[in-house]
């Protein structure tokens, strides 16, 4: 447990924070890391759990059957609260998918036994709609969540009398409910709008007619998504409609991500809108305001993706380019890299994968021994005991389009915790996975948020670019 003193130090911080960004003009509250020790049984328990997650999260990416994305990963929860009508929900903070949906009483969750802690996620559901209103099959909301349908098929859809559809009045029928699937769950929601509200601004955000998902019915989802992704449905989208100062610009420092149960209580802030430093923001120690941008990529089948270009890693001063696949989305909506909060783990493409790990087995292979139980255990290589220690493990650079490369701090690729067998020895296994054969569909790697942990990671949609600042005092609280 951390100390009373830390905690006090943390909130102090935090409401620092919150106070001089919203003097600034911009929205800043704090994203809730949800883990919970209680879910595992073991160090590799969990590993595992979250390397199978985060693979089926990139088929789904590559398969969807809706624009939505897989819930986030058991270990690697972020989750936002805010208000709606009267009541307030906690929803997992996911830029992968561009819809905002929640359990609604009378609630259904099959095979949702153990996917949470109920006690680390503050307000988990499901709520009482009270003031919220069906939203009409007329609206662009609702083609919008039905593929862009057309409105006289959703009108029929909703059951509207012919003579209505042919004149184009279908405006008092709702919105018919919709079906999402993905690797391990699926959910049904309806349409609906209410006020929302964001607690923590100052003056307080409030948001006429928010739409969102209403789901009375779910397969393995007992918790609801905000999604930020570059849809029209988005938390973002909506905001922009009404403050585009505030919705077409937001950033997020993830400090909670450890699998370190003293770690785990920091809050991440997430920051809506854009700020500006004063002179005595720029004196505090670690100071960092060089930002590394990266263009986004326009995807046409997956329109919502944050995708961006890789063109390399380097292992220490050896720099591995990239397959052309990670460069660039071609007009099927293939290739590229997503920056995405909701996946864990990055993933690469198989035989990028293999050049990368091999190089990085090369340098550290002749000095620490692979712990090969520990990557059967985990689903992660390569793993090695570190009885000789860390300072044999290579640095980690990333390259990405636009000249911009940023250097990763070590324990964001390279993960030390101790073994849980009977004899305890300290091991490191490197955190990227194999993302499969580089010819699928879809995206051909995922940025997860394991690798963006002490970075602000800025979406910057008025210039269609994604940037990354290493961690620093006045923002991440991480030295």
């Amino acid at each position: 447990m951390a100390s009373s003193c830390s905690v006090f130090f943390t909130i102090f911080v935090f409401i620092s924070l919150f106070l001089f960004y919203s003097a600034s003009g911009t929205l800043v509250f704090p994203l809730k890391h949800s883990f919970s020790r209680t879910q595992f049984n073991s160090t590799h328990h969990l590993l595992k759990s979250t390397t199978v997650r985060s693979a089926s999260r990139l088929h789904h990416h590559r398969h969807p059957h809706r624009q939505v994305s897989l819930p986030l990963t058991p270990g690697s929860d972020y989750t936002l609260s805010f208000s709606l009508g009267s009541q307030t929900i906690s929803l997992y903070m996911d830029t992968g998918s561009d819809v905002v949906w929640l359990p609604c009483h009378p609630f259904d969750c099959i095979l949702c036994e153990g996917k949470y802690n109920p006690t680390s996620i503050p307000n988990p559901g499901p709520i009482n709609l009270t003031s919220a209103v069906p939203v009409s099959c007329k609206s662009r909301a609702c083609s919008a969540v039905h593929s862009s349908l057309p409105s006289s098929d959703l009108c029929t859809i909703a059951k509207c009398p012919l003579e209505d559809v042919e004149i184009s009045d279908c405006k008092g029928y709702s919105c018919p409910p919709f079906y999402y699937a993905y690797g391990d769950g699926s959910f049904i929601a309806k349409l609906y709008s209410d006020e929302l509200s964001i607690p923590m601004s100052f003056p307080s955000l409030i948001l006429q007619n928010f739409t969102f998902g209403c789901a009375h019915s779910a397969l393995g989802e007992p918790i609801g998504v905000a999604g930020f992704g570059r849809g029209t449905l988005s938390l973002p989208a909506q905001l922009a409609n009404n403050s585009p100062e505030i919705g077409n610009y937001f950033s997020y420092c993830l400090v909670s991500h450890s699998f370190d149960t003293n770690q785990v209580n920091r809050p991440s802030p997430l920051i809506l809108g854009r700020y500006s430093v004063d002179e005595k923001m720029k004196q505090m120690k670690n100071y960092y305001s060089d930002y590394a941008y990266t263009p986004m990529l326009e995807n046409p089948k997956h329109p919502y993706f944050y995708s961006v270009g890789l063109e390399g890693v380097s292992i220490g001063k050896t720099k591995i380019p990239a397959p052309a696949s990670l460069h660039r989305v071609d007009r099927r909506g293939n290739g590229g890299m997503v920056v995405d909060s909701g996946t864990t783990f990055t993933m690469l493409p198989l035989k990028f994968y293999e050049t990368v790990v091999t190089e990085f087995d090369r340098r550290v292979g002749p000095v620490l021994k692979r712990a090969n139980p520990v990557e059967e255990k985990t689903g992660l290589r390569p793993c090695y005991y570190m009885d000789s220690g860390s300072k044999n493990v290579p640095q980690l650079l990333l390259h990405f389009g636009g000249n911009s490369s940023v250097v990763m701090p070590r324990r964001n690729y390279f993960y030390e915790f101790v073994d849980d067998e009977k004899v305890k020895r300290k091991v490191g296994c490197v955190m990227l996975m194999n993302g499969g054969d580089e010819g699928e569909s879809g995206p051909a790697g995922i940025l997860g948020n394991y690798f963006q942990q002490g970075f602000e990671v800025v979406y910057d949609l008025e210039k269609k670019r994604v940037g990354f600042a290493k961690g620093s005092a006045h923002l991440c609280g991480i030295t």
